[in-house]
C-alpha cells in the first residue's frame, strides 16, 4: 500500500490505517521514539520539581513546557491539548490556562506552500480566483490557516488552506495511540480502560471529518438552515466555487471574539443579551435539533457590531439522534422527580453504564449523590457541579463516557466558561431553566407532552406546586407568552388524546374529599395579566374551530373544570 493510498482516505479507516503502517515500522519506530523522547524530558523535569520542592516556582515553566510538546508534535497532539485544555477535572488549572493558547496561537506553514494547495485543488491561479488575498495568514490553527480576500466580484471571504502532509501524520499518530490503548486498558480503572480503542476510533472519526472542508460546508448550511428563523445567528456563506477538501472559502465575518471584552464594550453591545443567545442557541441545538456545534472555543464564536453572535468553523459538528434527545429529556424529568431507577436506567440507554451493569448498588450512589441538586439554589447551580459530583462515582462504578456526551460536556462547559467571561455574575441555569419550562409548557410533541404529565402527575396525584413552579419558571423569560401556549393546552385538552388529562384534573381539582380552589386561585393569580377577556375570547375562537363536531363533543366532561376556575374568580 503507497502513501497514495494513505492521502485518498475519505474516513478514517483503522484497519487500513494498521496495514499500511504494520508493514513500515521504521515509521512507526521512529515517530514513537521522538513522541517517548519529548514526554520524558517533560515527566522527568516533573519529579525533578517534586524532588527538589521547586512544583511552585517551576509550574509555569511546566505548563508552557506541555503546550511546546504538544505544538512541536504537531496535529493530532494539538487537538488533543484542545480536547484537554476544556477538562478542569483532569488536567492543572496552570497547564488549562497555557492549554488554551493551543486553540488559535500556532505557527503558520510557508505562504508560497499555501498557495501551491490553493492553486492545485481549485485548478486555476490564485489571482484568477481572488481579486486580492493577504500576504500573510489571519490565523493559524492546528488543521491549516486562514486568509483574508476577495472575490473578483466584490465579496469579502476567508480562505481556509489546510496544512500540507496531514493525513500521513495524523495516521500514524492515530495508530500509535491505538497501540497503546490496546496496551493500556488493563492497567487503568474500569472506568477509564473500558473501550479506550473505541476513545481513540472516535477521536480518529472526527478528526477525519473535521479535515474534509467539503463535509464542513454542508455542515455550515445545515446549521445555517436550522436557525434561519432565528435573526440573532449569523452563520458564514459557503462559496462551493471556490472550495475543495483541502480549501474553503467562505464569507468574512467582521466581529469580536467573545473573548475581547474590552472590544465588545466599546461597540455598545449588551453582554446579557450576547449571553442569552449564545445559551439559548446551545439549547436549542442539543433539544430541539440534535445537531451542535462541538467545538465553540473563543476563536469559533463572535459577537457581531449589530449583537449577533457568529458561528464560524463547523469541522466538528455531532447529531444527536430522535431516541437520545427524548431519553435526556426522560433523565431530567426523573431527576426532578427524584426516581433514581428511572434514571439509572436512562444511563443504560444513553451508553453510560453497559446493559449487563447491576443498577441496583449505584442507584442509592446517585441518590447520594445527586439528591439534593434540585433542592440547591439556582444561584449555586452550574455544569461544573455535576461534573465534579459524577467524577466521584466514575471510579467507583463502571461509569464511563460515551465520546459523543464528552463532547457535548465539553460544548457545555465551554459555552459556560465563555459567557463567565463576560459576566462573572452568570448563572446558566437562570436563563435554561426558563428555556427548559417554556418548551415543556409548550408541549409541541407528543413526546414532550408526556414527558410534561410525567412532571405534573405523581403516584396519579396532581402536583399543583410543580405547575406552579414551571409556571413561574418560564415566565421569567421575557419571550415566554403564555396566550399561544394556553391555547395549545385547551387543544390537547378538548382533543382525543387529551381524554386521559381531562379526567385527571377533574380528579385532582377534588382528591382527598375537598376542592383545590386555593391552589386554582394561586395558579389563576400568576396567568391573569397575560389571559386579558379579550385576547382569552379569540384564542378560544381560535382553539375551538381546531375541533371537529365528535372533537368539540369532549368540551363538555370540562364544564366542571370551568366552573372551578369561575368559582374562584369570582371569589377574588
Amino acid at each position: 500500500m503507497s502513501q497514495h493510498i494513505i492521502t485518498q482516505l475519505r474516513r478514517y479507516e483503522p484497519e487500513a490505517i494498521a496495514k499500511y503502517y504494520r508493514s513500515r515500522p521504521w515509521l512507526v519506530i521512529g515517530r514513537a521514539l521522538k513522541i517517548i523522547w519529548y514526554f520524558a524530558g517533560f515527566i522527568l523535569g516533573l519529579l525533578w520539581d517534586s524532588w527538589w520542592h521547586q512544583e511552585t516556582q517551576h509550574k509555569s515553566q511546566r505548563a508552557e513546557q506541555l503546550r511546546q510538546i504538544l505544538t512541536t508534535l504537531g496535529p493530532t497532539f494539538i487537538k488533543v491539548g484542545q480536547a484537554l485544555s476544556t477538562r478542569p477535572d483532569l488536567i492543572r488549572k496552570d497547564f488549562l490556562e497555557e492549554l488554551v493558547k493551543l486553540q488559535d496561537q500556532l505557527p503558520p506553514f510557508a505562504n508560497d506552500l499555501a498557495f501551491k494547495i490553493i492553486e492545485t485543488e481549485l485548478e486555476r491561479p490564485v489571482e484568477e480566483i481572488y481579486s486580492y488575498i493577504s500576504p500573510e495568514p489571519v490565523a493559524a490553527a492546528s488543521l491549516g490557516q486562514v486568509y483574508r480576500a476577495r472575490l473578483h466580484s466584490g465579496e469579502e471571504v476567508a480562505v481556509k488552506v489546510q496544512r500540507p502532509n496531514l493525513k500521513p501524520i495524523l495516521t500514524l499518530d492515530l495508530y500509535l495511540m491505538r497501540w497503546a490503548a490496546g496496551w493500556m486498558a488493563p492497567w487503568l480503572p474500569l472506568n477509564l480502560g473500558h473501550d479506550l480503542t473505541s476513545i481513540v476510533d472516535e477521536f480518529g472519526s472526527k478528526l477525519f471529518e473535521e479535515i474534509d472542508y467539503f463535509n464542513e460546508g454542508r455542515n455550515a448550511e445545515q446549521f445555517a438552515s436550522n436557525f434561519a428563523d432565528n435573526p440573532n445567528i449569523k452563520v458564514p456563506i459557503i462559496y462551493w466555487r471556490y472550495s475543495s477538501h483541502r480549501v474553503l472559502t467562505l464569507e468574512w465575518i467582521n466581529g469580536f471574539k467573545l473573548t475581547d471584552i474590552e472590544q465588545i464594550k466599546a461597540a455598545g453591545i449588551d453582554k446579557d443579551a450576547l449571553i442569552r443567545i449564545g445559551v439559548e442557541s446551545g439549547l436549542q441545538q442539543l433539544l430541539e435539533f440534535g445537531f451542535f456545534h462541538a467545538d465553540p472555543h473563543p476563536g469559533n464564536l463572535f459577537a457581531m457590531p449589530d449583537g449577533r453572535m457568529a458561528y464560524i468553523d463547523f469541522g466538528m459538528m455531532d447529531q444527536l439522534e430522535q431516541e437520545t434527545k427524548e431519553t435526556l429529556v426522560d433523565s431530567v424529568v426523573h431527576l426532578i422527580d427524584k426516581n433514581y431507577i428511572a434514571l439509572a436506567e436512562d444511563f443504560v440507554k444513553l451508553g453510560f453504564l453497559t446493559p449487563e451493569t447491576d443498577i441496583e448498588p449505584i442507584i442509592p450512589a446517585l441518590e447520594a449523590v445527586l439528591g439534593d441538586i434540585i433542592g440547591e439554589s439556582v444561584g449555586n447551580f452550574n455544569f461544573k457541579t455535576i461534573t465534579d459530583r459524577f467524577s466521584e462515582l466514575m471510579y467507583e462504578y463502571p461509569f464511563r463516557v460515551p465520546a459523543k456526551f464528552a463532547l457535548i460536556i465539553r460544548s457545555l462547559v465551554t459555552q459556560e466558561g465563555l459567557a463567565l467571561t463576560l459576566n462573572p455574575d452568570f448563572k446558566i441555569v437562570a436563563l435554561a431553566y426558563p428555556y427548559v419550562s417554556r418548551r415543556l409548557l409548550t408541549g409541541e410533541t407528543p413526546q414532550l407532552r408526556c414527558r410534561l404529565l410525567e412532571i405534573l402527575f405523581k403516584d396519579g396525584k396532581f402536583q399543583w406546586q410543580r405547575l406552579e413552579n414551571l409556571l413561574l419558571i418560564a415566565r421569567a423569560d421575557s419571550k415566554f407568552d403564555l396566550l399561544p401556549t394556553a391555547q395549545l393546552a385547551a387543544q390537547y385538552l378538548f382533543s382525543e388524546e387529551g381524554k386521559f388529562l381531562r379526567r385527571q384534573i377533574l380528579l385532582a381539582l377534588t382528591e382527598d374529599e375537598r376542592l383545590h380552589t386555593e391552589e386554582v386561585r394561586r395558579i389563576w393569580n400568576l396567568v391573569k395579566e397575560d389571559l386579558q377577556p379579550n385576547r382569552l375570547f379569540s384564542a378560544a375562537l381560535e382553539a375551538i374551530a381546531e375541533f371537529s363536531a365528535e372533537g368539540a363533543a369532549a368540551i363538555l366532561p370540562a364544564v366542571a373544570l370551568s366552573s372551578a376556575f369561575k368559582s374562584v374568580r369570582e371569589k377574588l
